[in-house]
């Protein structure tokens, strides 16, 4: 499907990475592994993945464009191990979550089956609310003095 954003361009400025994100919008929605999001203050985000059955070593994180990739692999000697039954899925995955403008991952840990990655907003100044002060011209009166009438002798 291809969209049109010729509108939009005409009356907006600096949106044009719109049409790129719409490009890596994911086309099928993926649900392995189940994450969830936490805000943990005003500016700072928590994503947890669940990973069970994955080593640190195992898992990939990058940023790229604007967006974070998770991806996990299995380490080879695990993966031929002879099972009875399987219910906990350790299969490959890749996770791609599209981050707004200014943010920031600030690290990632693994604890009890859950990849944890710390993720911050932080605006830099230039791009911060600032108040424009606006000057007043002052315009010159000048008037211009008609020449002096010579003074004419007195008759005497």
């Amino acid at each position: 499907m291809t969209y049109d954003f010729a509108p939009l361009f005409r009356t907006a400025i600096g949106f044009d990475r719109l049409a790129r994100l719409v490009d890596t919008l994911p086309q099928e929605t993926a649900s392995y592994p189940p994450y969830n999001i936490e805000k943990v203050s005003e500016d700072a985000y928590r994503l947890s993945l669940a990973v069970a059955g994955f080593a640190a070593e195992d898992i990939d994180l990058t940023v790229k464009d604007n967006a974070l990739i998770d991806s996990g692999r299995v380490a080879e000697e695990a993966a031929k191990a002879e099972f009875l039954h399987r219910g906990i899925a350790a299969r490959a995955f890749t996770r791609r979550f599209v981050l707004a403008d200014h943010m920031v991952v600030e690290g990632a840990d693994i604890a009890n089956g859950l990849l944890n990655i710390a993720i911050k907003r932080v605006v830099p100044e230039s791009a911060k609310p600032r108040k424009i002060s606006i000057n007043t011209v002052a315009t010159a009166r000048t008037i211009a003095a008609e020449p002096a009438q010579a003074e004419l002798p007195k008759a005497a």
